[in-house]
């Protein structure tokens, strides 16, 4: 293969590598979550943009087309590897080999070239796609979009650490990138002192926010559509359901909030939007027990996952969504509702603290006490003034959110790690040639 190859060649065809998860996929339950969306949105504003996109994911029924035309210049590939169902995340890097293989043969159907970079997106999606850029001679870029290291440095209680096969898969594929995508400043420093990242090689993108569809919602509305009363204390939670996200701390902070105000009675309701997933498919009723162990009754709704157009009404209908993770490397739902118009209450973790403006577009808690965020959830829903305050802030907060800046700088951060990659394999050449 030409060391020149690709020189001042515009980018035509990206492939993108999510294994364990389809962008098809409702967000909320199983592993879908906010990578299903980035890789989605990141997808379709780079069709936009003139660059062709193909989405390889693993195969997860018989029933699913091999080939989906998810909008012009989209295409989701349903890679058979492993059987179909029955295989948890942590069983995948087993099925690596086979998954790598198929997308080769993908490749290889085409005409040379057919590629133009790679982008990965979770650590097993790195592992094939060094492969695939070994195999193409193209870049790969790769965001991580969690990391080991940093989950288990504030797991939660109770919950799993991240296996050692992770970590070191982890530090392979930061090693192997040509470029890596960190969503914040934060995730930035922790690919640095965590995985030794090179800092040259590290480039800050943050994820957007579709804002034709998260816009300013009323809320006597969204409640009318909802069956929800004009006159509640609506709090919201939307997620999957397991320790990291943390909704038991919601759910704590409410009873707390009845227990110093016994007014709130039958006024104060909670919804939980999501579906259990991770380590929280060990006890998939826990949250609903909890709820129940804590006298709050029907003061608790539990909603499956619902399309992303249904969730405008949700974060509209709150008076505060609340994001009591551990961890977040962005923070999507919190930007989300915040362009919708509503305050935020959440965790002072990750990338939470730069989605969230404290006391501007809502408020950072320290730490997962359920104490803390009584406290500031009950300031949200009882301080005149507060709540319309901090809602102005909110949009303006996430107006700094759009997925078109985030593909046109992805898109330069393409043609950066292409530029790189071509001066290093010129670099080699040169000195075998001495």
């Amino acid at each position: 293969m030409s060391v020149a190859r690709g020189v001042d060649r515009p980018l035509r065809r990206v492939a993108m590598i999510s294994v364990h998860t389809s962008p098809l996929d409702r967000p909320g339950t199983g592993d879908a979550g906010g990578m299903n969306v980035y890789v989605v949105e990141l997808a379709r504003r780079l069709a936009r943009r003139g660059v062709e996109v193909d989405v390889f994911t693993r195969a997860t029924s018989s029933e699913l087309e091999p080939l989906v035309h998810a909008e012009d210049g989209v295409r989701v590939q349903h890679v058979t590897a492993g059987p179909f169902e029955g295989l948890a995340k942590a069983d995948l890097p087993a099925q690596l080999c086979a998954f790598a293989r198929e997308v080769l043969r993908t490749e290889a159907s085409h005409e040379p070239g057919w590629y133009d970079a790679v982008h990965s997106h979770y650590w097993l999606s790195g592992q094939v796609g060094a492969l695939a850029r070994d195999r193409w001679g193209v870049p790969l870029v790769h965001s991580m979009h969690t990391m080991a290291k940093v989950k288990n440095a504030s797991l939660a209680d109770g919950d799993t650490p991240e296996p050692a096969v992770r970590v070191i898969g982890e530090e392979q594929v930061v090693a192997a990138a040509d470029l890596l995508i960190a969503n914040t400043d934060d995730e930035a420093r922790e690919l640095v002192e965590h995985y030794d990242a090179d800092p040259a090689l590290v480039e800050v993108v943050a994820p957007g926010v579709d804002l034709d569809l998260f816009t300013p919602t009323d809320r006597d509305a969204a409640r009318s559509r909802l069956g929800i009363a004009p006159d509640k204390h609506l709090l919201v939670f939307v997620g999957r359901i397991q320790p990291l996200k943390a909704p038991d701390v919601l759910v704590r902070a409410a009873a707390q909030m009845l227990q110093r105000d016994p007014g709130l009675a039958g006024r104060l309701e909670v919804a939980v939007v999501g579906g259990p997933s991770g380590s929280g498919l060990e006890r998939p009723t826990a949250l609903v027990e909890l709820a129940a162990d804590l006298g709050l009754g029907d003061a608790v709704r539990f909603v499956p996952p619902v399309e992303r157009a249904g969730l405008v009404d949700w974060y509209a209908a709150a008076d505060a969504v609340c994001v009591p993770s551990y961890n977040e490397s962005f923070g999507l739902v919190a930007a989300e509702a915040q362009a919708v118009g509503t305050p935020v209450v959440a965790a002072a973790v990750g990338g939470l603290r730069s989605v969230v403006r404290h006391d501007e577009s809502g408020l950072l808690v320290p730490g997962h006490d359920p104490a803390d965020y009584a406290a500031a959830l009950g300031r949200v829903i009882g301080e005149p003034g507060l709540r319309e305050r901090l809602a102005a802030g909110a949009v303006r907060s996430a107006g700094r959110f759009s997925w078109e800046h985030t593909a046109d700088a992805t898109l330069a951060a393409y043609r950066s790690a292409a530029r790189r990659r071509r001066e290093d394999l010129l670099a080699r050449a040169e000195m075998m040639g001495r």
